[in-house]
């Protein structure tokens, strides 16, 4: 539905620009908080625990944290939360227009785990918010107090997640769960924690009540919980225009090395912000990525396709092979003999898909540039074709971008044989 696609890419345009802003100002506040210096005496006998001072966008900057508050509350109090409100908003819309609405092509995978749609959007929401219960209560448990073993439960929380999800969805609905999971987590930060504590924070200073020191330090640890969350989070973003990271046999173990080298890398810049350089931290992590790279490029031993009718005799060629998986398509699909020349059958399609496009959406492509099933779109039996279908006839006849850069010469006659081929399955 083209709707739906302009829906898509206005929410998930919204969803960067608010991500941006959040992150960015994750980002600004840690660096902040860790280039603060000891102040002069006399801002120190104000309150002041640390000043910094600035320069951007041709102005000077002073900017002073308190220790605990200000004698009393300014006119004007900036708070930072819409950011991550928004950002979690635009994100979860989004996994529902793309995933929830379209679960039967990009969330399930009929080949890693058939269900329907209802069990895997239940499944997906209860990992959601399941693994936010589960952070939550650690974080209020008395675990909290033990950062190492704290640590220690969280990536295996993470751990545990990326590899139910890999059991339960497509990959690409896998990597997007995990995510989500991630974004719910830092917008909780921001909501159950950190945004209350502020709240008794003003309300202290308000009414010239002292201030509880554990308030700005539960603030502070959520946030930078949020603050290592994030290049986790910005790689799963990205990663569903690179398939060869959720289509891998071993998905979930590409997702967590990854995850883990990015927290890696992250914990280099939170030390050098705090004067402490530790190259060997940044060189490791790169050498780190370069390996994953390297395992996940290894040429792969990738099992054939399963035959729509498993008699078939064996095929000799990707063409013949999807011709022959519509043996049990087409006797399913009679009417379409029944309709007279004009109707266009599925072993026509099935050529169609075969001459134009299975050399890219393959699980063994020959394409020469795309070696992996771009966004893990295979179309290499007649289930598959099926499961695809209003996304192939999308592309090949609204918005005609595919095949890529029309690489096979698909003639208009033919995307209309495409249309005329979906339109009699309605």
């Amino acid at each position: 539905m083209p709707w739906l696609d302009w829906l898509s890419l206005f929410v998930r345009w919204f969803h960067v620009i608010a991500g941006v802003a959040w992150i960015g100002a994750s980002f600004y506040f840690i660096w902040l908080d860790n280039n603060l210096r000891t102040p002069p005496k006399w801002k120190q006998d104000k309150g002041i625990k640390g000043d910094l001072w600035a320069i951007h966008g041709g102005g000077f900057y002073e900017v002073a944290k308190y220790a605990y508050g200000p004698e009393k509350m300014p006119e004007t109090l900036h708070w930072f939360k819409w950011e991550a409100y928004t950002t979690w908003l635009s994100g979860f819309a989004l996994l529902i227009i793309v995933y929830y609405f379209g679960a039967s092509a990009y969330l399930i995978d009929p080949s890693v785990n058939a269900m329907t749609p209802t069990l895997a959007i239940s499944l997906g929401l209860g990992l959601i918010f399941g693994g936010l219960a589960l952070y939550e209560l650690a974080c209020r448990s008395p675990l909290a107090k033990y950062p190492l073993v704290f640590g220690i439960c969280l990536v295996a929380l993470i751990c545990a997640v990326s590899y139910l999800s890999t059991q339960w969805f497509s990959g690409r609905g896998a990597y997007i769960h995990v995510g989500a999971l991630i974004g719910t987590i830092m917008a909780g930060n921001v909501f159950f924690n950190i945004m209350p504590n502020q709240r008794k924070m003003v309300a202290a200073v308000a009414d010239k009540q002292n201030i509880d020191p554990s308030w700005g330090a539960g603030a502070k640890l959520r946030s930078l919980h949020n603050n290592y969350f994030t290049l986790p989070l910005l790689f799963i973003m990205i990663s569903n225009h690179y398939p060869m990271t959720y289509q891998h046999p071993q998905n979930y173990l590409v997702l967590i090395a990854i995850m883990v080298a990015a927290a890696w890398i992250r914990h280099f810049f939170n030390l050098r912000h705090v004067g402490t350089t530790k190259p060997s931290i940044l060189v490791s992590g790169a050498i780190a990525m370069m390996a994953i790279a390297l395992w996940v490029s290894w040429p792969q031993t990738s099992s054939a396709p399963v035959p729509v009718h498993t008699e078939a005799a064996a095929p000799s060629s990707k063409t013949t092979q999807v011709a022959n998986k519509t043996d049990d398509a087409t006797s399913i699909d009679e009417n379409s003999a029944a309709q007279g020349s004009t109707s266009v059958t599925n072993e026509r399609v099935a050529n169609l898909i075969a001459t134009h496009c299975v050399s890219c959406h393959s699980r063994t492509p020959t394409d020469d540039i795309f070696k992996v099933a771009p966004l893990g779109v295979v179309l290499d039996s007649w289930q598959d074709i099926e499961r695809f279908a209003p996304q192939l006839v999308r592309r090949t006849t609204v918005t005609k971008d595919m095949p890529f850069l029309n690489k096979t010469n698909m003639t208009e006659e033919e995307r209309q044989e495409i249309a005329q081929w979906f339109a009699q399955r309605q």
